[in-house]
């Protein structure tokens, strides 16, 4: 395939699709940071909607690059896949580590 030859419409459409509803979910995660009252709260937003709106952005790169290229492209998939397993993973140690100084605060002064 030439790099002048486009997509057949279909692929628009559902990359484009992608796109705009990752975006969507990515942003919906910032206000989520900005407009939720404390910390476990505001670590909710963009661990979750963040997380699948960069993963989206991700499996359209991917979806546009297989049918653009000679073969699959797993690079954008290993990406995802690794997003998906360390995202919760650093959010849970940061409610552990909250919580671990939320009860040092509480703790008798001596």
């Amino acid at each position: 395939m030439s790099a002048l030859e486009a997509l057949p419409v279909w692929a628009d459409a559902l990359i484009a699709l992608m796109l705009v509803v990752s975006a969507f979910t990515a942003l919906s995660g910032s206000f989520a940071l900005v407009r939720f009252s404390d910390f476990y709260k505001r670590l909710h937003g963009p661990t979750k909607a963040t997380t699948l709106g960069v993963g989206g952005v991700l499996v359209a790169s991917a979806v546009y690059f297989t049918l653009r290229g000679p073969g699959f492209s797993a690079h954008e998939i290993l990406i995802t896949l690794f997003l998906f397993l360390t995202a919760p993973v650093s959010a849970h140690l940061l409610v552990k580590a909250a919580l671990h100084l939320a009860r040092a605060d509480q703790l008798p002064s001596r």
